[in-house]
């Protein structure tokens, strides 16, 4: 009885496994073909949150421009977005 249930155990473990596998597959698969179609958005994007993190991590002593260009980076991000969900449904 023990084994059996044992075995029940590893036979479910393995079925979660696998549908974790397809579902990361088929997530990447998506990811892919997104980033596929509009690949110069998708690079600005990434190009955008690295000019968020370094005008974030920057000295805070700079009479407001620094806050003003990471909110104006901020607004991009939002823009570029939009561009690609826009994209992504006509």
């Amino acid at each position: 009885m023990l084994q059996y249930r044992y075995r029940s155990q590893i036979a479910g473990s393995i079925r979660l496994g696998a549908l974790l596998l397809i579902a990361l597959f088929l997530g990447s698969a998506v990811t892919a073909y997104a980033f596929e179609r509009q690949p110069h958005m998708q690079m600005a994007l990434g190009a955008l949150g690295r000019a968020a993190a370094q005008l974030n991590a920057a000295q805070r002593d700079k009479g407001g421009h620094r806050a003003a260009a990471y909110n104006l980076v901020e607004r991009a991000i939002g823009q570029v977005r939009a561009g690609i969900a826009f994209d992504n449904h006509h």
